[in-house]
């Protein structure tokens, strides 16, 4: 499966809408509007999962730059990113000093 950022498209425009759009050049497998968190608003953008990268890449020659109600259309394919192996953090040995009871103490701070 490939990804397709899908930006620019109107506020109040939906997943049926975009899945219209799209349909023509790609065979969709998920869509995913960005919504904000608080008011549940469009944000103008959505992620598509498409079957192929052929499929992403006719849709995105085809559509990328064109007006949906007035507003420019952006295609682009996103790029997976590969998550960073997390190693162990290793510990390094420390030097502490052995306990001498000769050794003065250090002095204590007054209690305010």
């Amino acid at each position: 499966m490939t990804k397709l950022f899908v930006g620019g498209f109107p506020l109040d425009a939906d997943e049926m809408q975009i899945a219209q759009l799209l349909g023509p050049y790609c065979d969709i497998q998920t869509i995913k509007i960005v919504r904000d968190r608080k008011t549940g608003k469009c944000k103008g953008y959505a992620f598509v999962e498409v079957a192929g990268e052929e499929q992403a890449l006719a849709a995105k020659d085809a559509l990328n730059g064109t007006e949906m109600r007035g507003r420019e259309l952006q295609l682009n394919i996103v790029e997976e990113q590969q998550a960073p192996v997390r190693r162990p953090m290793q510990r390094r040995p420390t030097e502490r000093p052995s306990f001498d009871p000769t050794r003065p103490k250090r002095p204590r701070r007054p209690l305010n």
